[in-house]
Parts: C-alpha cells; sequence; structure tokens
C-alpha cells in the first residue's frame, strides 16, 4: 500500500494516563514497533491548545501512525491539560506554557517507568516553547522544534541548551508566520549547536505530504539514520 495521508501501519499502541505532581490526570497514546523493541523514542509536545492543538495535530499522528513500522522509533503522545481529543479529555485548564511543565515531566516519569530508550522531545509550535523551557530539567538526548515561534521561552532559557549535551534541532518552515530562516538564524545563535534546517516551500503547519515527508526524515535522521531512506509503500 501508498504510506500517505492519514494510513496507519502496525505497531502495538496503547492507551496511557499520565499523572501529574498537580494532581491531573492526562490521557495519551503509547505507540511501539510490533515484534521487537524500540531504538529510540520521541515525546511529542503538541501546537497550541487554544488554537485547536491536541495530540491528534497531523504531523503528531502521522509519526505514532508511520514511524514505529518504519524506523523502530517508539511514540508516546499525549493531551496537554484541559485539551480534549477522540483519546479522551486531559483533567485542568491551558497553563499558557508554564503549567504545562507537570505534564512532561508526567510524560518523562512514564518514559522512565517503562524504560523506554533514547527519549527526544519533539515539539510543534507551541510544544516547543515547553520543550526549551523545561527540557533540560529531563535525561533526554535531544528535541526537535517544528516551526518554534520562540515567543514565550526566553532568550536565557535557550541559551542554556549551548553545552548542555543535549542535541538541538530546529526545523524552520520558509514560510513560517512566526519566526522564519533568517530570523531563526539570529535567535539560535545563542546555541552554537543547534542544527537549523531550512525547508524551502515549508510553512507553519507543514500541510500535504511532501512536508509531512521531510519532516519525518528529518526526525529519523537524528533518531535512527539507518531506516533512511523512508519507503514510500508498505507491505504486510
Amino acid at each position: 500500500m501508498e504510506i500517505r495521508g492519514g494510513v496507519e501501519l502496525p505497531a502495538r499502541r496503547e492507551d496511557i494516563e499520565l499523572h501529574t505532581s498537580d494532581g491531573l490526570t492526562l490521557v495519551g497514546e503509547l505507540s511501539l514497533p510490533v515484534d521487537h523493541e524500540p531504538v529510540a523514542t520521541i515525546v511529542a509536545l503538541h501546537p497550541l491548545p487554544t488554537s485547536g492543538g491536541f495530540m491528534d495535530s497531523h504531523i503528531i499522528r502521522k509519526a505514532a501512525a508511520r514511524l514505529p513500522a518504519l524506523a523502530d522509533i517508539a511514540v508516546l503522545r499525549f493531551n496537554f491539560r484541559g485539551v480534549s481529543s477522540p483519546r479522551g479529555t486531559s483533567e485542568g485548564s491551558f497553563g499558557g506554557g508554564v503549567d504545562e511543565q507537570y505534564d512532561l515531566a508526567a510524560a518523562m516519569d512514564f518514559v522512565g517507568e517503562r524504560g523506554l530508550p533514547h527519549p527526544w522531545l519533539l515539539g510543534w509550535s507551541f510544544g516547543t516553547e515547553v520543550a526549551v523551557k523545561f527540557g533540560l530539567t529531563h535525561p533526554i538526548d535531544g528535541a526537535i522544534l517544528l516551526s518554534p515561534p520562540l515567543r514565550r521561552a526566553t532568550d536565557a532559557e535557550l541559551a542554556a541548551w549551548a553545552a548542555s549535551g543535549n542535541r538541538l534541532v530546529a526545523i524552520i518552515p520558509e514560510f513560517d508566520d512566526y519566526l522564519r530562516p533568517a530570523e531563526a538564524a539570529e535567535r539560535f545563535a545563542v546555541v552554537p549547536e543547534t542544527e537549523l534546517v531550512a525547508v524551502e516551500g515549508g510553512k507553519h503547519l507543514w500541510v500535504g505530504e511532501n512536508q509531512t515527508r521531510r519532516v519525518l526524515s528529518e526526525i529519523v535522521l537524528r533518531l535512527n539514520p539507518s531506516a533512511l531512506p523512508l519507503p514510500e509503500t508498505f507491505e504486510g
């Protein structure tokens, strides 16, 4: 079958709950390769809840649908506090990018409890702010930032990633609504180690199969490069 759109490839999928230190229960899903252990783990942080972001925002949903089968990558995705999706509704209310630090901590606790290997944060838009502000307090290999606005995260919080030992990858669309490649180069200069990827023709929402494939390939390049190039068809 051709891999595109909403195709969901085989995986071990489990509905999960995360429990925050401030007493909330969040809903989510863990997707694992079918018949062996993952080589790395994505912890997905979705776009802005007040603008419709949730665990099914399409790049995150497609990562969970494809990457366990195509690249042996585990994908943990969840709804931030107060957010609803077909999976259900997480307790609480929008925390303005501050209280969501407890949601991230609950997800990382789950990663530790399950022994999931080589965790990377995958933030998209609002999710990148949570990753930049609070990611360094957790044992991660790095963070991949899709369309980072850098509105809530301060320069000081960004600069803390310099020489931290954690990889930082910023994937910047040419026609982003908030932060385009030239400005991104200036903002990320405080972290010289940043891998800046400017995507020609890219837009903030990464709409279309070509942009989806590009983003997923950039993720796999960091987590399991031996799985590249990602196939466009799947048998099984």
